[in-house]
């Protein structure tokens, strides 16, 4: 559902000659996974208050630092 103004490039992919569909939905999950398409629905499902968008980013930086220091030694 496309909202006027909030357009967005659709990802696309093109078939090859005697590719099977199977290989090409393979290909076009690669490049929707890549350009995050589906993180950003999911996260503008619901709005998400300033302060809560800043707590759930310190929990990430702080999960992130502590694999960074358990792993640092191997």
């Amino acid at each position: 559902m496309l909202r006027k103004g909030r357009e967005r490039d659709l990802s696309e992919i093109k078939l090859k000659k005697g590719e099977p569909i199977d290989r090409a939905l393979r290909r076009l999950k690669k490049k929707v996974d890549r350009e995050n398409t589906l993180r950003e629905v999911r996260n503008k499902r619901h709005y998400e208050k300033p302060s809560e968008r800043r707590r759930r980013k310190l929990k990430v930086a702080k999960f992130s630092a502590m694999l960074a220091a358990r792993y640092a030694d191997q």
